[in-house]
């Protein structure tokens, strides 16, 4: 290998630098020779998450952990977004805890699916222990349709929006629905379940109720769905 002159002769000028057998432009580059493209192999390096790949089963479409309100045992699987949308409504549970008198859940639905989604999921939940305040059952004839639903809100632990295309329908024409809608968003312990639609379509109808996060039948069984409220509310 050259060695480099300047120790012994310095390199005072371009044309004694270019005259070094090291240094000059014969042997300018020949400390670089021994390395090459292949001595960085790929196996010397690992990717972190932040650098791309696939998401690991905690994403947005896994059902990878559960809530701190889950009972010991419990199979039921949730998305990290779902407990997060989730956990403010449960806080408002347990805060009125002591209220025995009250119902566990305000079932909103289209008068449209009285006899098919909504009572689906009314059933579903009755099934699990839930106690749901549903119009089907709770207003009996000759009581005021509204004053009967404005007790029901008030005498309710969590309020369900049934979201359907026959709810988005009956939104815009201000009727019974969009009443109830009126009086749980100005709460926190209101959890949309979106059915046979989607969240694109309820934005477009009702910005302010397609901003709360909660849960969506196309993601699910319906069954699942109601498991997962019947935990919410249990106390």
């Amino acid at each position: 290998m050259a060695r480099c002159t300047a120790p012994v002769n310095g390199h005072r000028s371009a044309s004694a630098r270019a005259n070094c057998p090291a240094c000059g432009s014969n042997g300018r580059y020949s400390s670089y020779r021994s390395y090459s493209p292949s001595s960085y192999s790929a196996s010397s390096y690992s990717l972190s998450p932040r650098s791309g790949g696939s998401q690991s089963s905690g994403g947005s479409s896994g059902r990878s952990i559960k809530p701190r309100w889950s009972r010991t045992g419990s199979s039921v699987l949730y998305t990290p977004q779902e407990v997060r949308a989730l956990t403010p409504v449960r806080t408002s549970v347990e805060n009125l805890a002591t209220r025995s008198d009250l119902r566990d859940v305000f079932l909103c639905h289209a008068w449209d699916d009285r006899q098919g989604a909504a009572k689906e999921l009314h059933d579903l939940l009755e099934s699990r222990g839930v106690s749901v305040w549903f119009s089907e059952k709770d207003v009996g004839l000759g009581v005021p349709l509204l004053r009967a639903i404005d007790k029901g809100l008030a005498n309710s632990r969590v309020g369900i929006v049934l979201v359907t295309p026959a709810l988005l329908r009956r939104l815009p024409k201000e009727g019974i629905a969009d009443k109830e809608l009126s009086a749980l968003l100005a709460r926190e312990r209101l959890v949309p379940i979106v059915h046979e639609t989607t969240y694109e379509a309820l934005r477009e109808v009702s910005p302010l109720l397609g901003s709360r996060s909660g849960l969506d039948t196309a993601e699910e069984p319906m069954a699942d769905v109601a498991a997962k409220l019947a935990e919410l509310v249990a106390l």
